[in-house]
């Protein structure tokens, strides 16, 4: 079965969701961000998986559900430490981060019986979710990240290997207040959304 990837940081104040603040402050940034995460590892956790891995920058805490091994990122770039989640991995695997708390356990059930890749393009131009029936990490080394061609990049990539890649619905990240709110009213049941309702009242 597929192995079910998630890299994330600690959500630690001044560490993460920096482009949150303003309007919100470091803890609150950081809180919706812990908010985030325990919304994707609850789709992760929901969704069939041989294995459930999250690559982590930091410490686990009290939003990290049984279920997952953990395993520290290595140092590097973005783009070297997502060819290395994937160098977990022997068999069928899919990526994602911890910037789409709107994300589903059907989203993250896919087949690769007619495909090579699974390709989840985001609407800032980068990729929320990236699967491989045979990883292998070469194929994110060297891609640009966090730049408005990063997902293009990356599906050129994944296509100039001669691989058949299937694309997933684009999503919106949460990278400042705007997709915030946009995302909580995807997802409006979520941690994410109300947390960002306790951070709007002041709470």
């Amino acid at each position: 079965m597929t192995v079910l990837l998630v890299i994330a940081k600690e959500p630690l104040p001044g560490r993460v969701k920096t482009r949150l603040t303003p309007p919100f402050s470091p803890a609150q940034a950081a809180a919706l961000a812990e908010a985030a995460l325990a919304d994707t590892l609850r789709a992760v956790a929901g969704a069939p998986a041989g294995r459930r891995l999250l690559v982590l920058d930091g410490r686990p805490g009290p939003w990290l559900p049984p279920g997952f091994d953990v395993v520290p990122q290595c140092a590097g770039g973005l783009d070297e430490r997502l060819a290395d989640a994937f160098a977990h991995c022997s068999g069928p695997a899919l990526l994602i981060g911890m910037d789409t708390p709107q994300v589903t356990p059907a989203l993250l059930t896919v087949d690769f019986s007619d495909c090579d890749a699974c390709f989840g393009p985001a609407e800032d131009g980068g990729f929320w979710a990236l699967g491989l029936a045979r990883p292998e990490p070469a194929l994110l080394r060297g891609v640009p990240m966090s730049t408005p061609v990063t997902g293009a990049v990356q599906r050129e990539r994944l296509v100039s290997a001669g691989l058949r890649v299937r694309d997933l619905p684009r999503l919106r990240d949460v990278d400042t207040a705007a997709d915030a709110r946009a995302v909580a009213a995807l997802a409006p049941h979520g941690a994410f959304a109300a947390r960002l309702a306790d951070c709007a009242a002041g709470r």
